[in-house]
């Protein structure tokens, strides 16, 4: 396990789902620097019908309400927190600001997807910003960061409804545990994998969004226009939230 500054309350937050949308969990481990020892919490949660950006978020807004639990005890201390999801990173860096000023709406006037659990992240990130500096770190998926990939363990777990096992206790123990479980391989079921079914394409195209429900028309649309955009959504949900994050990226 990489080391991390002892002084510092570190997050990793990871989330899946089976279908997107379809059963889901998250997981998060927390790491609290407390004055007799550094204390290890991981974190999870189950929904049953959910998509992947949902439990993204999730997985995030559960492991800052424990951070909340010791806020006055970790002083002024640094929030780090780490995800592999540059969906969370952006929506909570970027726009989240923006929708809770817009009531909770997109430039284009739709509603937030996923409101009530943005709503609840920025309430918790403007207490805990009175006291702390919190940073935002993007971690590649899958690629051998070790508490990352147990978040991942975690949220996969509880979305398969085996409900894992959760640690509480010393970040010495911690170390221990992990160094003795042996990796555990990922299979074409345990990634968010992009081969999954597309619900529509959304693009952007000359400050214009434009939806499409095939590959063949969106990509009649964007070859070989400087500057396009495109993503393939899975569902309505995230076809609105893509929507959401070009809009505000074409302003």
């Amino acid at each position: 396990m990489s080391k991390h500054d002892e002084k510092s309350v570190i997050i990793y937050t990871d989330g899946a789902s089976r279908g997107n949308p379809g059963p889901g969990g998250w997981g998060a481990v927390l790491i609290v620097p407390r004055s007799d020892m550094r204390k290890v919490f991981e974190l999870g949660g189950h929904e049953d019908t959910t998509t992947n950006t949902r439990m993204e978020l999730a997985g995030l807004d559960g492991a800052l309400d424990k951070a909340a639990d010791f806020d006055l005890e970790t002083g002024n201390a640094p929030i780090v927190v780490h995800t592999d999801s540059a969906y969370t990173i952006n929506a909570i860096t970027k726009w989240i600001y923006g929708w809770q000023k817009n009531g909770w709406k997109t430039t284009a006037g739709e509603p937030v997807a996923n409101r009530e659990i943005l709503e609840s992240i920025f309430e918790k990130l403007v207490r805990l910003k009175l006291r702390h500096e919190i940073t935002f770190t993007k971690v590649s998926g899958h690629s051998g960061v070790v508490l990352n990939e147990r978040a991942d363990d975690i949220a996969t777990g509880f979305a398969d409804s085996s409900h894992p096992l959760l640690f509480t206790g010393s970040f010495t123990d911690y170390e221990k545990l992990l160094s003795q479980m042996k990796p555990k391989p990922k299979t074409a079921a345990s990634k968010k994998s992009s081969s999954a079914k597309a619900y529509s394409y959304v693009s952007l195209v000359g400050g214009a969004i434009h939806v499409d429900k095939s590959w063949p028309d969106c990509e009649k649309r964007v070859k070989g226009v400087a500057g396009a955009r495109f993503q393939k959504s899975l569902s309505p949900e995230d076809e609105q939230e893509l929507i959401g994050r070009f809009t505000l990226e074409s302003l």
